[in-house]
């Protein structure tokens, strides 16, 4: 099966090329570099023998931060390969590490650039964020007898289904895995029924928990705040898609009369969408900033456009009540830890596959609030916006719920220290994550 899904890949090459060409038109990156992902890397002596870490876009870049620190702290010795496949999560890595890490996009899962790839590089050690999984890479890591970990590893009911009508290629894939560090006993178990060796699992916890969001960030965002905004009620709408804006700026318009001084910020996902999002408000009769034009907002102005990569964490700190896109409209939703570390009162919509575990975990600590739909949001950000204690207190409980789950950081670099060769000086930590069943935190599936 593996060989009809590499020559079916193959045969779609040139088109998979023509689409980055063509996301270039909005977004002029996705042209640039093109050659890596054919596993061309250029004349420049490599690093051999790196950790590689592989993280998809801006949100596991992120996510990987604390893990590429920890990992250059105990092992300064050992290069540290960071690779992504979105242009956003490239430039995220350069602003985050700068040189101190090696940083490509990683090829596409076909034999050739991958057999370039593991020519160049030579890892010691892959680790894999999340949910990808690559038949043909899995198999070169196995060919090249290298430990492969699917880290802060979750799965979806909904992709466990997908992937369970592909078994022929994923259960080969799953084989040459090491071993896989799962955020829940949920995730750990989906892994499982879709083919992963059940003795390779542990249930290690969510990194994300463990991303430091510390007090000059916070001191950094309130300066922004006071700079831009004033002291205005301030709502942010984050990593937003599709058909949540037009939603969310009617919901605003109601507010308006209710709270004039109200301002509205608006985090699109992609960042092509940065200019339709910033003229969809304007055609909706909003006086709007971006943040790329460099100016306060004055009295005016009713929405502000946050167009940079890398800046939203700063920016929960800079606002009262955070809506967490991604929700309203079927992609999953995105990490509601973000404004809750910031604390903040938490909101999303129906839809959080994604990270349906912390938010259901959120709301039983008293730090969120599920809607269903427009109207019922509309309602619960009325509710917040006027009662300034039910804020704080959503917030503090919101911010205790990410403080006390902390500790995933040390549990998997436990785990990659076995394949380093090296004492990590970590014992794996059985203590409970909110939420979890008796696999606990750091123990192994039975």
């Amino acid at each position: 099966m593996r060989f009809v899904y590499t020559a079916l890949f193959y045969g779609a090459a040139p088109l998979i090329v023509l689409r980055l060409f063509w996301r270039g038109r909005s977004n002029p990156a996705y042209r640039d570099r093109v050659g890596e992902r054919f596993g061309a890397y250029g004349s420049a002596m490599p690093r051999r023998d790196v950790v590689w870490i592989h993280a998809v876009s801006v949100g596991e870049t992120e996510s990987a931060a604390p893990l590429v620190h920890q990992l250059r702290e105990r092992y300064p010795d050992i290069p540290l390969l960071l690779t992504t496949t979105t242009p956003t999560g490239s430039a995220r890595v350069q602003a985050l590490f700068g040189s101190s890490v090696e940083h490509c996009y990683l090829p596409y899962d076909l034999p050739g650039p991958i057999a370039r790839f593991f020519g160049r590089f030579r890892p010691r050690l892959a680790v894999i964020l999340e949910t990808e999984i690559w038949p043909n890479l899995f198999g070169a890591c196995a060919a090249h007898r290298i430990p492969l970990v699917i880290a802060n590893a979750r799965l979806s009911s909904r992709s466990a289904v997908r992937y369970r009508y592909i078994g022929g290629l994923v259960r080969p894939a799953l084989a040459a895995v090491s071993a896989i560090a799962a955020q829940t006993p949920e995730d750990a178990e989906r892994f499982a029924a879709i083919g992963a060796d059940a003795s390779k699992i542990s249930v290690t916890g969510n990194i994300k928990f463990d991303v430091d969001y510390g007090e000059e960030l916070v001191a950094r965002g309130r300066g922004l705040r006071e700079e831009l905004f004033g002291s205005r009620p301030v709502i942010i709408a984050a990593s937003t898609h599709a058909g949540e804006e037009e939603r969310l700026l009617s919901i605003f318009s109601g507010l308006r009369q209710r709270f004039p001084g109200l301002l509205l910020m608006l985090v699109p996902r992609h960042p092509e969408r940065f200019a339709t999002v910033a003229a969809l408000a304007r055609a909706a009769g909003f006086s709007t900033v971006r943040r790329s034009d460099g100016i306060p907002c004055s009295g005016a102005d009713e929405v502000f456009v946050l167009d940079t990569i890398g800046e939203l964490r700063t920016f929960y700190a800079a606002a009262d009540v955070a809506f967490v896109g991604g929700s309203l409209v079927p992609v999953g939703g995105h990490n509601v830890l973000e404004p809750a570390m910031a604390g903040l009162p938490v909101m999303f919509g129906p839809h959080v596959a994604n990270f349906r575990a912390i938010c259901a975990a959120l709301l039983e600590a008293g730090g969120a609030i599920a809607t269903d739909g427009q109207s019922s949001l509309a309602a619960a950000l009325e509710r917040l916006l006027e009662d300034v204690a039910l804020r704080a207190g959503m917030g503090e409980r919101a911010q205790a719920y990410v403080l006390r789950n902390r500790g995933a950081l040390n549990r998997l670099t436990a785990v990659l220290g076995g394949y380093l060769g090296t004492d990590a000086s970590v014992v794996l930590s059985s203590a409970s994550i909110d939420g979890a069943s008796s696999n606990g935190a750091g123990r192994p599936m039975k």
